[in-house]
């Protein structure tokens, strides 16, 4: 019986915003209101259509018009003012509605009134969204002598050690490694003592249990008094408990409408025999150049399945690169950059790159396998029609997956359509094709990525039953 992820409320001493006591307090709606009080629940309240009009630096001001970023979408009208007033805030909006400069922004401003020490600390769920991240604010701060450091696994510990006792003004991090460096080195609890923001993006995922023993130690290296901010583009119970549970000075932004995906992304689905799945992939990749497409993401549910169909491609001379966990940090850095540089017209991906990678060449995105839960679709196909621009989406449907598609209908609101295709065409270099397979497979066991896996499975499941997670997880 395979593993489902269960959500589990946070407790109340599970410190995130700022607050001296707990307040019963009504659950607030899902569709956005406005409140009077401090506490808001909005949408469209602020009548900020000019950057000028949000009270940014100047500096900022041009930063933004130099990268084209001409006018504010409603997650910046609405938040920016309010980190600037010293409000903790919440963000819940689509993906690619613009959340990463909605609290790099008025962080930036809030540095550059102030510079010392480590300002902010931001975390994030996976290592490429960290250096994504990074990116966005040395291009968004290039006005600042600012100095970012990114502390993820698969570094050099002791230069990540160094690094952060330097003090940069931002470290941007995934939990899992903070917290070993937070607890193996007693001094760099100091480190942290003046951080004026704590920031948690894609703060659905950062807050689910896995990550909780790491959190809390990262919390209480935190003053008390900071700025939170967390930005999440889909709803959880726990980011529902922190509604409940928070001070009257958060301020909660929310766009959210469930699990909807934008309205210019095309949405459509082929109906394939299951054991020839990768034959219809093969075809509509070699579709792409016909089809306008620059590049495309193909996600897959399993590392085994990224890993066979990346030596698959590679025995067909088809260029592409592969990102997944069994992977060295050197080399899941490297698929990336190929593909952002697009030296590599395809990415073979699974769901470590579904949350926040904003590539705008990325016109096509690929379900291989239909995700088990609907937001991690909509995750997905989000990394295509970003900011206004059209994509299309396409989903290979096997006689298993009929009820996951009609699930991740109903919660998008949308029914997929069908993508015409040629069967013959398909079928047409089927031989070809499946010699390749074969060869990937032997390939497959001549590398030991089985071994590997057994060995990585085995050491997943000791670190769950270390942390007393197994049991929550099934």
């Amino acid at each position: 019986m395979g593993e489902e992820e269960v959500e589990t409320p946070i407790v109340q001493d599970f410190q995130l915003f700022s607050r001296n006591k707990f307040k019963s307090k009504p659950k607030p709606p899902l569709n956005p209101t406005i409140n009077s009080c401090d506490k808001s629940f909005d949408t469209n309240s602020n009548n900020h259509h000019e950057f000028s009009q949000l009270g940014l630096a100047e500096c900022l001001l041009q930063t933004c018009k130099q990268l084209g970023i001409n006018k504010p979408t409603p997650i910046q009208q609405n938040c920016i003012p309010e980190i600037l007033a010293g409000k903790d805030v919440l963000g819940l909006a689509q993906t690619g509605s613009g959340k990463t400069a909605a609290f790099a922004l008025p962080i930036l401003h809030k540095l550059a009134e102030n510079p010392y020490g480590v300002f902010t600390l931001l975390i994030t769920p996976t290592t490429e969204l960290a250096f994504q991240l990074a990116e966005q604010f040395r291009a968004l701060g290039s006005c600042l002598n600012l100095r970012c450091a990114v502390i993820v696994g698969g570094m050099d510990f002791l230069n990540q050690a160094q690094t952060l006792m330097q003090r940069p003004h931002l470290v941007i991090a995934t939990p899992g490694r903070i917290n070993k460096l937070i607890q193996q080195n007693p001094e760099i609890q100091a480190v942290f003592k003046k951080t004026k923001f704590l920031v948690l993006d894609e703060a659905d995922r950062v807050m689910d249990v896995n990550f909780e023993e790491e959190l809390k130690v990262i919390f209480d290296c935190l003053p008390k008094n900071r700025q939170t901010l967390l930005f999440s583009a889909t709803m959880t119970s726990d980011l529902q408990t922190l509604l409940e549970v928070s001070a009257n000075k958060a301020y909660f932004y929310q766009a959210y409408e469930g699990f909807r995906t934008v309205e210019s992304l095309k949405q459509q689905y082929l109906f394939v025999p299951e054991r020839i799945k990768y034959v219809y992939l093969l075809h509509i990749l070699s579709k792409m150049e016909d089809m306008g497409i620059r590049s495309a993401i193909v996600f897959v549910s399993k590392v085994r399945n990224c890993h066979f169909l990346g030596l698959l491609l590679e025995e067909l001379d088809l260029s592409a690169a592969a990102l997944h966990s069994h992977k060295s940090q050197a080399l899941r850095l490297s698929a990336l950059n190929q593909f952002k540089s697009g030296r590599v017209p395809v990415l073979l991906a699974t769901d470590v790159a579904s949350r926040g990678l904003d590539i705008p060449t990325v016109d096509l995105v690929i379900n291989y396998d239909i995700p088990s839960y609907p937001r991690d679709y909509v995750h997905r196909v989000g990394r295509t029609a970003r900011a206004g621009r059209g994509g299309l989406a396409v989903s290979l449907i096997t006689e298993h997956d009929i009820n996951l598609i009609h699930k991740i209908e109903a919660e998008v609101g949308k029914q997929l359509e069908k993508f015409e295709y040629n069967e013959n065409e398909v079928l047409a270099d089927f031989t070809k094709v499946s010699k390749a397979k074969w060869i990937s497979k032997m390939k497959m066991r001549d590398d030991g990525f089985e071994e590997q896996a057994k060995v990585r499975k085995v050491r997943k499941l000791k670190s769950l039953e270390e942390k007393g997670l197994l049991k929550k997880r099934r």
